[in-house]
């Protein structure tokens, strides 16, 4: 990848020459509750594109310290995407590889007087907490013996409290500016069965408290986060000290990046998943790495889209635009041509030899020949999009097929319509024309100029298959709930056909269908049922 400059490579940059670091360590820590999403994907390039320019390395590191939601499905599963993105973690790890450590170095902070069991209810820590007008009001359970605290967590260990009965917490300031300094939570007890560590532990750790842990034990030398931590940065670091680590992490925070009309919330996609609004996280409308795989967005387009966007200290929302000209850059080189009809109407060549087919040999890619070649069949019965064909040429713009107009055909001949077939409602079904057998495509024929090109598909030969076209999963309406919001209307399926050479494709291949759009294979797709998902259109697209 080019190597782009920001803020955080400057930081590192100053810390290697003062010889503040040997190596750089940065670290991935996603919670395994749901799939990667394309804000993740930030996070995913900035760490590793960081550590990757010096000769570093970066740690993916599960917060996995809420039972209650993880799973390791949600762990394989963001494994899956990291590496697709291209990417290897020099270590895989979790939280709660260091809950021994995390528990001892919570028993120093009670015998430094500095963290206390608290047994009022969450709603009493939340009122007493004060706001950022008012100071909070210390617990009564605030000065508590060091004798007496360290007797009491160990009860906590050992399943004598119930859920919410009590509470350590750190005991810093309750008068402080920042709320987060404000006695937080560090252990709160939850009974449940927990991925990695199963029936071990029934007190689990709070993020604030966990995650500067993490960073120290691993020697995590940059901790990059986005912009909603800045305000946990003091805590961040009261913890590295207090717990008297010996490796120091250096938090930085970024801003987070938003696209127009997609929503990167975890909740709101793990609710429509859970509502079966979508058909899983890997449904080709949402946003996530897998929905955005399945849809035929590539690891090369991603990662560019997101270094595009550059790294600044605010949080930036961009168009949908900018993210698909990135993917329309890199599939141009990437993606095979050939030709699909999307909405078929019927064309009978009627001079052309009943029961003759000819083959057109056709590169796969204008400027790349080691893509390939393939054969394209050619006969007196054809398929054409329905938007390529009126009776009547409307104005010299129109540069399509008409009745007395004359077109040429991609890779094959010029045509020209006489007539047409109606059925019984007035549709038209079917288009009589005529072809020139002097205009064959490479013959050189140019005595006269067609009314544009067009693309087709012959049709004694053609794969039937389904394209599916979506849009953004909410709408405008932002006078209602976001749930509400869902675009019931978001996934358009049609059916076609595609060119003979494509009926043994398989998931995952790409396509730039000619003037129709870049298509994916999608992993449902077999060769019985061949199915296309539209990747981006092209600039201008027909459909």
């Amino acid at each position: 990848m080019e190597n782009h400059s920001n803020f955080i490579k400057t930081i590192i940059e100053t810390d290697l020459a003062t010889k503040k670091h040997d190596e750089i360590v940065t670290r991935f820590p996603p919670e395994p509750n749901g799939h990667l999403h394309i804000g993740h994907a930030r996070a995913i390039v900035t760490d590793f594109e960081s550590a990757i320019a010096y000769g570093g390395y970066t740690n993916l590191r599960f917060d996995d310290t809420n039972p209650v939601k993880e799973d390791d499905s949600y762990v394989q599963a963001i494994i899956k995407d990291i590496r697709w993105l291209g990417y290897e973690p020099k270590n895989i790890l979790f939280a709660s590889d260091y809950f021994d450590e995390m528990y001892e170095r919570a028993v120093l902070l009670i015998k430094k007087g500095l963290a206390y069991v608290d047994h009022q209810t969450p709603e009493e820590i939340q009122k007493t907490r004060g706001d950022v007008n008012t100071p909070g009001i210390e617990s009564p359970y605030r000065n508590r013996s060091v004798e007496e605290n360290l007797k009491l967590f160990n009860d906590m260990k050992e399943g004598k409290f119930k859920e919410g009965e009590c509470v350590l917490r750190a005991k810093i300031d309750m008068a402080s500016p920042n709320m987060n300094m404000r006695d937080p939570v560090i252990y709160r007890i939850v009974y449940a069965h927990h991925h990695n560590t199963k029936d071990k532990w029934c007190i689990y750790p709070m993020y604030d408290y966990a995650h500067p842990l993490e960073d120290a034990i691993e020697g995590i030398t940059h901790s990059l986060c986005s912009l909603e931590f800045e305000d946990h940065r003091p805590l961040y670091d009261w913890f590295v000290k207090e717990t008297e680590m010996p490796k120091v992490p250096r938090q930085i925070e970024f801003g987070r990046l938003n696209i127009e009309n997609a929503v990167l919330s975890k909740r709101f996609l793990r609710a429509i998943v859970e509502d079966g609004k979508v058909i899983g996280w890997d449904d080709p409308r949402m946003p996530t790495i897998a929905g955005m795989r399945r849809r035929g967005y590539t690891p090369d387009a991603i990662k560019n889209f997101i270094l595009s966007t550059g790294l600044s200290k605010v949080n930036s929302t961009v168009s949908t635009d900018m993210l698909e000209a990135a993917v329309r850059d890199d599939l141009q080189d990437k993606a095979y041509r050939a030709m699909g009809v999307i909405n078929p109407l019927k064309v009978t060549i009627t001079n052309y030899p009943e029961n003759e087919v000819e083959y057109l040999d056709v590169e796969y890619h204008p400027d790349h020949e080691k893509m390939g070649r393939r054969n394209i069949p050619f006969s007196r019965h054809i398929y054409i999009e329905q938007d390529d064909f009126v009776l009547e040429k409307p104005n010299k713009k129109y540069k399509r097929l008409a009745l007395n107009v004359e077109v040429r055909l991609f890779h094959a001949y010029f045509i020209k319509a006489y007539d047409v077939k109606y059925n019984e409602q007035g549709e038209i079904i079917e288009v009589l024309a005529t072809y020139d057998k002097e205009t064959k495509s490479g013959s050189g024929f140019n005595e006269r100029k067609p009314n544009g090109t067009i693309h087709f598909v012959e049709a004694t030969h053609a794969v039937p298959a389904t394209f599916n076209f979506f849009e953004p999963l909410i709408n405008n309406d932002t006078s209602l709930p976001l749930l509400d919001r869902f675009n019931d209307d978001s996934w358009h399926v049609k059916k076609g056909f595609v060119e003979e050479a494509l009926k043994d494709t398989k998931p995952q291949d790409r396509y730039q269908f000619v003037r129709n759009g870049y298509f994916n294979v999608d992993d449902d797709s077999t060769q019985e049922n061949l199915i296309f998902n539209e990747v981006v259109p092209l600039k201008s697209s027909y459909k």
